[in-house]
């Protein structure tokens, strides 16, 4: 089969250059020998110069081509020599468009971390990988679980580790709640639903959107899911085709790209700065905008860095968006109620309500009712667009607990009384964290306007060695030296696509806190 697609490319190639007088690279295959054809000289491994011009259609026949050719080969045979390919096109390509030899970067990137994760593995394993589905080397696993993961490895081999990583209030479900689950089981709420939730706890959610944030949405114009995460999930599925991008301003939560590319989607990040806050500036919105894009998350308050925008500084993002009618806004506001001082929370259709047709509100009761295990969130939208999510659903989950269906009408309808109490000692926590870095060395932490995470630089630490001789080139480093030297747990900024900086949660007691502080300003002043 490789020989075979190779022969094709090539013929393909030839038709397609034969009016330019180029003679097209050869795809490499790899003989008994070992040494590879076509491209590359037998003898040095350069590439033939006669065969540096290749034409753009080539590529998108590379492209498309490349996916069935890895599924129909041994990844051992034809990675390596592709990821070889794919370095002399890109050092041919400078006559092409950039679209292609963006295209290409892509590919050879995808085709270098599948390479190595697959060489890396046992004979057995490589065996056993060639029977899963390719889009599982798209993705990798969540960085935030990974490493609450180790911190709970080290707990339970006596170690004391202070984690700082865990997205999830450190509160329990306020008690109406429980009450309100107990009394559904006794009642007998525990067959199947409605797939996009009971009638009730729709129209509660309508009630909210209406009481809490000014809009009006119909019980038919809402969705309940398994989670906020897997809203998202079901928005995307339910709308993106190969190609589509999906902007994701950085740092983000570490999900979004993901969830996008295991979509069949592009996700483009679009960095910020901590000179703006970690806020989305209306200029690098415009310019990421393509003819491609087909979405824009927007969280606010943000997991990482806890940044919130205004009422004018969404505006200014709504007047963009109001410009490119093909793009679609999906606002994550699970930290909707988690936010300090005097800030206000808004959200986009609130802003500018002609973006109302095309834009996805999501919410949850996880962070603002610490209702993480129960697994419910929610959202509204265009109705067209909820019955796609619907559908998909439905051959997904078949709706979410009947349980926490009924627990969620109760946090959404019932008394609210816990709020204040959550945001005055997450306030507090906040001040204390932020205050307490900030006379670190080395280290700067703006001050964030609500969730629970801070979001500080390292910057001054890059380049420097720890106590035990380590050198710190990158955040991952700088946290992975803090968790083994002074047993802190925190997450690396570069996990949500923006660093050098780490994310701290400060969803655990205050003692817990400053002692973990403490241990991070010792840890600093070790280094030189």
């Amino acid at each position: 089969m490789g020989a075979r697609m190779s022969r094709t490319l090539r013929a393909i190639a030839r038709r397609l250059m034969a009016t330019r007088n180029r003679r097209p690279p050869a795809y490499p295959r790899e003989g008994r020998s070992g040494r590879r054809d076509g491209l590359f000289d037998r003898t040095t491994g350069c590439m033939d110069a006669r065969r540096q011009a290749v034409g753009a259609e080539v590529f998108n026949r590379l492209e498309f081509q490349k996916e069935a050719y890895i599924a129909r080969n041994s990844l051992r045979a034809t990675l390596r020599p592709r990821v070889k390919y794919m370095a002399h096109l890109l050092a041919a390509a400078d006559h092409l468009p950039a679209e292609y030899i963006c295209r290409l970067k892509s590919i050879q990137t995808l085709d270098e971390a599948r390479a190595d994760k697959y060489m890396s593995c046992k004979k057995s394993e490589r065996k056993l990988m060639r029977q899963f589905a390719e889009c599982l080397s798209r993705i990798k696993p969540s960085e935030t679980i990974a490493i609450t993961q180790k911190a709970r490895n080290l707990r339970t081999q006596g170690a004391r580790v202070i984690s700082l990583s865990t997205g999830e209030p450190d509160f329990d479900t306020p008690d109406n709640i429980k009450e309100a689950a107990i009394s559904a089981i006794r009642r007998g709420e525990t067959k199947y639903t409605n797939v996009a939730g009971i009638p009730e706890l729709r129209e509660a959610i309508s009630r909210k959107f209406k009481r809490e944030n000014q809009l009006d949405y119909s019980p038919s114009e809402t969705i309940v899911c398994t989670g906020a995460k897997h809203v998202i999930f079901n928005a995307l599925m339910a709308t993106l085709n190969p190609g589509d991008e999906v902007i994701v301003p950085s740092p983000y939560w570490v999900s979004y790209p993901e969830m996008v590319t295991l979509c069949g989607g592009t996700p483009v990040k679009v960095p910020t700065s901590m000179e703006n806050k970690f806020r989305l500036q209306a200029k690098d919105l415009e310019q990421a905008i393509s003819p491609k894009t087909k979405w824009i998350i927007l969280n606010s308050p943000s997991n990482p860095s806890g940044a919130a925008y205004s009422r004018s500084e969404l505006k200014v993002i709504t007047d963009v968006l109001l410009k490119y009618p093909h793009v679609w806004i999906l606002t994550d506001d699970i930290y909707e109620h988690l936010v300090y001082d005097d800030f206000e929370f808004v959200t986009a259709v609130q802003i500018e309500p002609n973006l109302r047709d095309r834009t996805l509100t999501m919410n949850g009761v996880s962070k603002s009712y610490a209702m993480t295990g129960w697994r419910l969130g929610y959202a509204a939208g265009p109705k067209a667009l909820i019955n796609a999510m619907d559908l998909i659903q439905g051959q997904q989950t078949s709706g979410t607990c009947s349980i926490s269906q009924w627990a969620a009408v109760e946090a959404l309808d019932g008394s609210q009384d816990h709020l204040p109490t959550f945001r005055k000692a997450f306030r507090e926590r906040r001040d204390l964290v932020v205050s307490m870095l900030n006379q670190t060395l080395y280290l700067s932490c703006p001050k964030p306007d609500g969730a629970f995470y801070a979001y500080p630089s390292c910057s001054g630490v890059i380049g420097k060695i720890t106590d035990k001789g380590k050198l710190i080139k990158t955040d991952e480093d700088f946290v992975s030296a803090l968790l083994e030297d002074e047993l802190v747990a925190t997450v690396h900024g570069s996990a949500f696509g923006l660093g050098p900086n780490f994310r701290v949660s400060y969803a655990t007691s205050t003692a817990e806190l400053e002692e973990a502080c403490q241990r991070i300003q010792r840890f600093c002043n070790s280094i030189r």
